[in-house]
Parts: C-alpha cells; sequence; structure tokens
C-alpha cells in the first residue's frame, strides 16, 4: 500500500529527530582505547571526567581516549565498579561540555538509541525500545544492581560503555554488554552518575552485607510491637557465618528499622548497607514472637 503524504512527513520528522538526537550526544561520546585492539566506548558526564564499561578497562595504564573533534589525549584510570560494569577516567584539559541525563525514568516500549563513536567511522547508533525496566537482580559478580535497563538495539561492537539515549538525546543509561552474557542492558542514568561521583572521589563502591534473604511482608497493627511501621522484611534465609548470624537474626524474625531508619522494602535495606556503614557495628530493630528486639550487628563489606 502505498505512503499518504502524512504518512511520509512523519516517518520524516521522525527520521530527522533521532539522528538530531544522535548529534546532540555525540559531542560529549568518546572513543576508550583500554583494550588491545578493540576500542570501546564512553560519556563525557562531568568536566574532565568519563564514565565508561569496566570490562573494557584490560589494563590501568596507558589509557587514551578520542574525541569528536579528532583529538587523541590521555586518560587516567579513576575507579571502577564491578558490581555495575562502570569506570571512571580522568582527562586533563578535555574542554567538552557534559553529556545530558534525563531526567525520566525509562520506559517499557519507549523509542531509544544504543550510541558509540569508531575511530574511522565518528559516531554509530542502533534504534530500539526499552524491551524491560527491572531489579533489583543480584549480579554474577555478588552485588545487587538495584535497576537495570533492557533493550533490543543492537549493540555493535565498541557500544559498551556508551550511552543509550532518548530520542531528544538525553542519556537514559550506560551501555553494557559485560554483566549478563547474551544480554544488552543499560545502567539508569541517575544510578549511574551516582556511582562515577563516588568512582571519581574515592575509586571505588563499599558494599555491603548481612547475609539474609528476606521477602517484604504486611504487618497488621495487632503485630507491629508497638511500631508505626505497616511493612517489615521477614528473614528467610540467614548465611552461615554471615554478620546476620553473628549478630544474632533468626529465621522468622521481621526487619523493621537498620540503623534507626524504618526500611520500606528489600531496596530500603541494600541502599542502608553502603557507604559508611560497612564495617560498623549498628542497630538492628526486629520483631521476634510478636515483641521488639534490638540487636547489634556489623555490617560486612562484599567482596
Amino acid at each position: 500500500m502505498e505512503q499518504t503524504t502524512t504518512e511520509k512527513n512523519i516517518a520524516s520528522i521522525l527520521s530527522n529527530q533521532l539522528a538530531d538526537a544522535v548529534e546532540h550526544a555525540s559531542s560529549a561520546l568518546v572513543l576508550v582505547n583500554g583494550r588491545q585492539g578493540r576500542p570501546a566506548s564512553g560519556i563525557v558526564y562531568a568536566q574532565d571526567l568519563v564514565l565508561t564499561a569496566d570490562h573494557v578497562l584490560e589494563r590501568e595504564e596507558d589509557l587514551t581516549i578520542e574525541t569528536h573533534d579528532q583529538r587523541t589525549l590521555p586518560a587516567q584510570f579513576a575507579g571502577r565498579d564491578l558490581g555495575t560494569d562502570l569506570a571512571v577516567l580522568r582527562v586533563a584539559n578535555l574542554e567538552l561540555s557534559p553529556a545530558v541525563s534525563s531526567t525520566e525514568q525509562a520506559r517499557v516500549g519507549q523509542l531509544v538509541l544504543a550510541v558509540g563513536r569508531s575511530a574511522n567511522e565518528g559516531p554509530m547508533a542502533s534504534v530500539g525500545i526499552v524491551s524491560a525496566v527491572g531489579g533489583p537482580i543480584r549480579m554474577p559478580q555478588g552485588a545487587t544492581l538495584e535497576r537495570y535497563i533492557r533493550t533490543d538495539a543492537i549493540p555493535y561492537p565498541g557500544f559498551s560503555g556508551g550511552p543509550l539515549i532518548d530520542i531528544q538525546g538525553a542519556v537514559l543509561g550506560i551501555t553494557t554488554t559485560g554483566l549478563l552474557s547474551s544480554a544488552t542492558l543499560a545502567i539508569p542514568a541517575h544510578i549511574a552518575w551516582s556511582i562515577a561521583e563516588i568512582l571519581a572521589q574515592q575509586g571505588f563502591i563499599k558494599r555491603g552485607y548481612l547475609g539474609i534473604s528476606s521477602q517484604l511482608v504486611q504487618l497488621p497493627e495487632a503485630q507491629r510491637a508497638g511500631r508505626t511501621e505497616d511493612h517489615g522484611l521477614l528473614i528467610v534465609q540467614v548465611d552461615e557465618n554471615s554478620p546476620a548470624q553473628k549478630g544474632g537474626l533468626l529465621l522468622g524474625d521481621i526487619l523493621v528499622t537498620l540503623d534507626n531508619h524504618p526500611l520500606k522494602d528489600a531496596e530500603d535495606l541494600r541502599s542502608l548497607l553502603s557507604g559508611d556503614r560497612v564495617g560498623k557495628t549498628i542497630p538492628l530493630e526486629v520483631i521476634r514472637g510478636g515483641k521488639l528486639q534490638t540487636l547489634q550487628v556489623t555490617v560486612g563489606q562484599r567482596s
């Protein structure tokens, strides 16, 4: 069936918008030389700082990046996080405007572009949709990824570390093929930017753990043991020799606060088990047998 003039105009407008989005993002897009013969991509996210995928860096020395204006610059390794497959490079005199991260979260079905930079062809792009938004998910490396974006945009060689962008050119996430085999994932921009800031400051992410498995349960008013929270985390597993076991947590306990912070869900728990709490002894409130008890647990550090 022959296209109408209106359909042709709509197709042309969309085509131009996609091309404009790639052009908008490409000035902050760099090529990363971190492994022999297999360059990757990265994105300028702050002044003189580049965010890329960790697995594309096979070395921490003799790193270089190549910019859209054909400069090759030495890069200094700043930090990496195996749990999210993110790494940060510091590049003196980079003088490129940082990419703009999207203020909206990715939505299933949304049209997106995976973007990368090649040595000879400049920017490259692959179009697709957001096929899933999920998390938390336990990574093979042991860390928990709170949120991820899955896309069917084809990750051509060199795309890892580059941005997944919306049709305005704003960054929705950082693309990686290094977390789960045969899956193209993106670390959402707000998570990636937050991790990058910590990596730039201290070179690694402190991740704590208790050594438990839990599930969210609703607490009837009569079973709240005087607390106002209407939800808690039911402990369904306590690992052998874990911080939780050493601190006295038992199967069937309902965890309601950690370090005096109420727990709305498992993501709250993971968030609170990071940063300065790693290695410290903190109070946990649990409901056990209908009574509120306070335990002291030393937060472990996940390797």
